[in-house]
């Protein structure tokens, strides 16, 4: 009965659902294995300085990229990826780090007012988001649900990965 499963044709829905909760395993293991617990045992938490952020950042980025080339290869006659994949991608991480810069920024000049560069970080990254939604759909005739499922995800793991970076950094600031 099993093998009979893996013989049948998979449809678009499920297809969508396998890279959905692909991604979101490999996003939680990724975090999880950069949480630099290990650093941990000294009851001291270590500051994430930019530095540091850019390598770790660096490191998700290239196993978001494995991923992403490894899907394809899986499921080689269904379209997982829209056709401008690569550049929403590009688009996604450069974001994600020019806000994460933003607010590092924002804390060290004046802590007090961290909560509100935060805020404005994920309101700017917000908007230039929905324009590069306005702007691909467009351009490209049609916005379909790969699209949406592609765009979405790549924003709630860069997102997720931004935040669980930022309240790091404050989980720091708050044992000082």
């Amino acid at each position: 009965m099993i093998a009979q499963r893996f013989n049948q044709p998979v449809n678009q829905f499920e297809q969508l659902t396998i890279l959905i909760i692909f991604l979101l395993l490999t996003s939680y293991l990724i975090i999880k294995t950069l949480s630099l617990q290990k650093f941990s045992f000294a009851k001291k938490f270590i500051p994430l300085t930019l530095a540091k952020f850019t390598s770790i950042y660096l490191i998700f980025v290239g196993l978001l990229i494995g991923v992403a080339a490894v899907l394809p290869l899986l499921f080689p006659d269904k379209q997982i990826f829209v056709n401008n994949f690569w550049v929403m991608f590009g688009f996604l991480a450069g974001i994600t780090y020019i806000a994460y810069m933003l607010v590092d920024v924002g804390i060290k000049r004046d802590p007090e007012v961290g909560i509100m560069a935060i805020m404005g970080s994920i309101a700017v990254k917000m908007i230039f988001c929905m324009a590069f939604v306005l702007i691909y759909s467009i351009k490209a005739k049609g916005i379909g649900l790969v699209f949406l499922l592609n765009f979405f995800s790549l924003y709630l793991l860069f997102s997720v990965f931004e935040v669980y970076c930022l309240l790091r950094n404050l989980r720091h600031q708050n044992l000082k």
